[in-house]
């Protein structure tokens, strides 16, 4: 009897080590294909657009659709400040409403910022865009970088929000429990432990919101419009590299394709840069836990 029990519990030892290993298989096989678009998008704008990455591409001005030359400076500086002004607005006061909901998840104001917050989230940007220019452009008269960071903070701030409450929900409660027993009051647990603590995933999650806003071009028709000239004024339409991206991909000319091509590698490369610095200096100075 004994040696049919021990038969039997190798067996089962077999059985679960080889369910482990085809599951394990199986999440290699799925995250090999979640990540084979993302590896066909970019080796295919580096088909595209690598040859004509040139340093002049980051120096000149564009030149007007059919003639061959020219470079996207304008557009590159506009969509780092578009980008900048959305972080200063999307930024604090997402973390901040994430904390509050993790920290009073149970009331019914975080049960309706919540819900907003999904609701906001799942908007198409088109819509955003209509609403900022009804009230940010039409009541000023004129198009402006304003206009379109604000436009984009709108859209981090739910993003930024969930992935906030998410990563601060991760934190042990213990982590807590014990700030509290040392008499820390409950704001500077918060804020001092727990945001720390969780803060690689939230960089991590305001990154994924850095990275959709930086690609986004409907919010910024109707807000940002676009510039051909050089410009850095707040209150002014200013360039951003999605618009000369869609400018230059109806235009009928294949240089001009070839350029939106350029610039849209030129696009993934500043969301992967920012990307890569953001996620090296959280961990050097956060470590890698909730990462």
């Amino acid at each position: 009897m004994a040696g049919d029990k021990e038969v039997g519990e190798m067996r089962g030892r077999q059985r679960r080590h080889a369910t482990s290993v085809v599951m394990l298989g199986l999440t290699y096989v799925a995250a090999a294909i979640a990540t084979l678009p993302l590896l066909f998008i970019i080796l295919y704008l580096l088909r595209k657009g690598a040859a004509f990455i040139r340093p002049a591409f980051f120096t000149q001005m564009p030149m007007p659709i059919g003639e061959v030359g020219g470079g996207m400076a304008n557009a590159i500086v506009g969509t780092l400040i578009l980008v900048s002004i959305a972080s200063a607005i999307g930024l604090p006061i997402g973390i901040g409403a994430g904390l509050y909901l993790a920290e009073h998840r149970g009331s019914r104001l975080a049960n309706t910022v919540r819900f907003l917050s999904d609701v906001l989230n799942g908007l198409p940007s088109i819509v955003i865009g209509i609403f900022a220019w009804e009230f940010l452009v039409r009541p000023f008269g004129n198009f402006s970088a304003l206009a379109g960071g604000l436009a984009l903070g709108a859209m981090m701030i739910p993003l930024v929000t969930r992935t906030t409450e998410e990563m601060v929900r991760l934190v042990p409660t213990s982590l807590r429990e014990a700030a509290l027993a040392l008499g820390y009051t409950r704001w500077r647990t918060s804020v001092t432990i727990i945001l720390r603590t969780a803060m690689p995933g939230i960089v991590t999650g305001a990154l994924v919101a850095v990275a959709r806003i930086a690609g986004e071009t409907a919010p910024l028709l109707f807000t940002a419009l676009g510039n051909q000239f050089w410009s850095t004024s707040l209150t002014e339409p200013i360039a951003a590299l999605p618009l000369q991206i869609f400018t230059y991909a109806i235009s009928p000319y294949d240089t001009a394709h070839a350029q939106a091509w350029a610039g849209a590698l030129v696009l993934i490369a500043m969301v992967l840069v920012i990307s890569l610095a953001a996620r090296y200096a959280t961990r050097s100075r956060f470590g890698t836990a909730g990462d």
